[in-house]
């Protein structure tokens, strides 16, 4: 494989694999209103629920298997939000195929063939996990491979899914920052239904992730959190889910862009092990529309302040 002057693999033959993986659908898609009217950016990127025939041939899952680290139809329950004002940008590809809430190059190198770059993150607990950018595990620890890949398998993912990805939300939150002064993003998940949190081991309903404090103001967090309590739902604060890399990487509140994860109880919504929508998912969906509308209309001091002029 050919190896550009700053030690990244060349694109090429690897990138055009990996788009014709898409030639039938796009690999994500921003669903907006004919104009922005709020302040806020909506991010499903683990939903994605289109799987490439040539992805599937390379796994030694089966179609049912493969999903088990599917956000599944979170971008719907979140979709009421679009009729608000906001933008959606949402995942088409699968989670398994790779994953953008992680840094670009965060790669285990027991995966592939070849040496990975110098510069790729391969000691993070993400990738000891099995759940870097290229995962190499499905939830309940299946092996999604049967063998190592060609490096060109994660540079083609990376070039040409996970960078347009990030360079698109990227340019959401500065367009939305630009316009209304400052930017909110919420990230939106999903988690299995067997999560449990301290030691009472309550299955909360929903965990919001402000990575402890560092990605949005404390006075929106607690808002959040109140909003959804109010509701009648229970709700856990950073722990398991602390929100993250996109979290991290964009949630900036001293310059006024706030971001914050979302995680949903699946047992709220669907069946986990047919994948199919329970009867509660359409009442789960209208809360979450009532749930971004408060959000919309929350007052600019609970953004902690008036919000800065745009950079």
């Amino acid at each position: 494989m050919a190896v550009s002057n700053n030690g990244v693999p060349s694109p090429g033959t690897a990138q055009m694999t990996t788009a014709a993986d898409f030639g039938a659908v796009a690999p994500f898609e921003i669903r907006a209103a004919a104009e922005q009217r709020v302040p806020f950016v909506f991010n499903s990127p683990h939903s994605g629920r289109y799987y490439p025939e040539r992805f599937l041939a390379m796994t030694r899952l089966d179609a049912t298997a493969i999903r088990r680290s599917e956000d599944s139809y979170v971008d719907e329950l979140f979709g009421g939000a679009v009729a608000l004002g906001a933008p959606l940008l949402a995942a088409n590809f699968p989670r398994a195929y790779l994953d953008v809430n992680r840094e670009p190059w965060e790669l285990d190198p027991r995966m592939f063939h070849e040496p990975v770059p110098s510069f790729a993150n391969i000691r993070s607990a993400r990738v000891a996990g099995g759940l870097g950018t290229i995962p190499k595990l499905v939830g309940e620890g299946l092996d999604i491979y049967p063998s190592r890949l060609p490096l060109g398998e994660a540079l083609g993912r990376i070039e040409g899914v996970y960078k347009p990805y990030h360079d698109t939300l990227k340019r959401l939150l500065a367009e939305t920052h630009s316009r209304f002064g400052y930017a909110v993003l919420v990230d939106c998940h999903s988690m299995p239904a067997s999560i449990r949190v301290g030691d009472s081991g309550i299955r909360p309903d929903f965990i919001v992730g402000d990575r402890f404090g560092a990605s949005a103001s404390a006075s929106f967090v607690e808002v959040v959190i109140s909003l959804l309590s109010t509701m009648g739902y229970t709700v856990a604060h950073n722990k398991p889910y602390a929100g993250g890399f996109i979290t991290e990487h964009y949630g900036r509140p001293a310059r006024s862009l706030h971001a914050l994860q979302i995680e949903i109880n699946r047992g709220l919504y669907m069946n986990e092990r047919t994948f199919q929508k329970s009867p509660g998912f359409d009442a789960l969906a209208d809360d979450l529309s009532r749930f971004s509308a408060d959000l919309m209309s929350l007052p600019d001091h609970v953004f902690g302040g008036l919000p800065l002029a745009a950079e």
